[in-house]
């Protein structure tokens, strides 16, 4: 009876041990990715196709865990060499559901699990590893200086610049040596290539001269990081002036901040948002010098219900006004559609805000978006009041604050009201 009751003990336990090492490793939830994501820039960016084929190739959770890692740096084909210069066989094959792994292969061919701006490119001309498991070669061009990667290239470098990773445009596809053997042994034709040959160069018929490419367009991406180009004490100090037209300059920053707090005027609903932005004068020169330097800004404008329920405390305290505004603002161009898709994507997004180094949580609820927590959250209710490329203002119906300073006075949203947008959206 013992060796029996020894025996069983012995089977359960290699039992146990069998099924443990069997499990995969459970991972824990990751938190909600930052907007200002290499990942969110990337799904949200002018390379619509790689974003697309990301989504069907189901990588977003391991592009997540490498940007939680390390920073990445992504090589992005041009929309049209994924649409017209490849192979229609090709593409084909890739979005055959049995070849999923040959998708997801040539797709991580083109991330590279570190930081590598252009700059750095003469010093890095080697041979990298892929996300892949693949290795890219970086050159440089001799006579022309141009940057390449394998035999693609860069035409647009550091096209895309985050936190936590850049995005390189590419002139084309690269194609992993696994993934094209992989497409030519299902074919059974070892002589299909999987990117059509280039056509020749086209010549403009009016001045018998090869087309020029277009322009690259003018007021590119500040260098600073929109804190360090804000004065000093903003809620101490006023800003300083725009000055009259300087070389960095590309935007008549005030006129834009004028017209969009007359728009709230007129728009209805929004004027005690207006009214503190026009008598913070130093509140609106600011945000009209950020505008002229090239900084873009979404601003989270609480409509009037939810102002009036701030009390005299929350607003008696020196500077509080412009903390509380300057909480409500994001140091990037979001819309309702983009923050919408963020939310939709990663469940949680932090959006950045110049109440440095506050964040402002964003998430799906009722099939729109909710920012802040618990009780002191609200909703995304006048979607795209304005939108002119540079300032962007969504309406929400609560005042937000940051989740470690709500008091025990905390502001309580005004009820949700259901507008034709929140029903859009649920009829979706």
């Amino acid at each position: 009876m013992a060796s029996y009751y020894v025996v069983s003990k012995l089977l359960l336990l290699l039992l146990t041990t069998s099924i443990a090492t069997a499990l995969p490793d459970i991972k824990p939830i990751s938190g909600p990715i930052n907007s200002n994501s290499v990942l969110v820039a990337l799904l949200d960016s002018h390379y619509t196709e790689l974003a697309e084929l990301v989504e069907k190739a189901l990588l977003l959770q391991t592009l997540e865990e490498a940007v939680g890692r390390h920073n990445i740096t992504i090589f992005a084909p041009r929309n049209d060499a994924l649409e017209r210069n490849l192979d229609p066989l090709f593409k084909s094959f890739l979005l055959e559901p049995r070849n999923l792994k040959s998708l997801q292969t040539l797709l991580l061919f083109h991330i590279l699990p570190r930081r590598v701006s252009s700059p750095q490119w003469p010093s890095l001309s080697h041979h990298h590893r892929t996300l892949s498991n693949d290795r890219v070669h970086l050159t440089v061009d001799t006579p022309t200086l141009r940057l390449k990667v394998d035999s693609a290239e860069i035409v647009r470098p550091d096209d895309v610049i985050r936190p936590d990773g850049i995005i390189h445009g590419i002139e084309r596809l690269l194609i992993p040596r696994s993934v094209q053997e992989d497409f030519n042994r299902r074919r059974s034709l070892r002589s299909i290539s999987a990117v059509l040959p280039e056509g020749a160069p086209e010549v403009d018929p009016r001045t018998n001269r090869l087309k020029k490419p277009a322009p690259v367009p003018a007021g590119a991406p500040p260098v600073l990081p929109i804190y360090d180009a804000m004065s000093p004490g903003p809620s101490l100090a006023p800003a300083p002036a725009p000055g009259p037209g300087g070389p960095r300059h590309h935007f008549n920053g005030e006129a834009q901040v004028k017209d969009f707090i007359h728009t709230l005027l007129h728009y209805g609903g929004y004027n005690e948002m207006a009214d503190i932005l026009v008598n913070l004068t130093s509140l609106a020169t600011e945000m009209g010098r950020l505008v002229s330097e090239g900084y873009v800004l979404t601003v989270l404008a609480p409509n009037d219900e939810a102002m009036a329920k701030l009390t005299t405390d929350q607003l008696s305290e020196p500077g509080a006004p412009e903390q509380i505004v300057y909480y409500h603002i994001i140091p990037e161009y979001q819309t309702e559609e983009s923050m919408y898709n963020a939310v939709r994507r990663f469940g949680k997004v932090k959006y950045d805000s110049l109440r440095f180094p506050h964040k402002v949580l964003a998430q799906e609820a009722d099939g729109s978006v909710k920012f802040g927590h618990g009780e002191g959250s609200a909703y995304l209710f006048d979607p795209d009041i304005y939108t002119d490329g540079r300032i962007s203002v969504q309406g929400i119906d609560g005042v937000l604050f940051p989740m470690e300073e709500t008091p025990a006075t905390e502001i309580k949203p005004a009820a949700p009201v259901v507008k034709r947008v929140a029903k859009s959206r649920r009829g979706k």
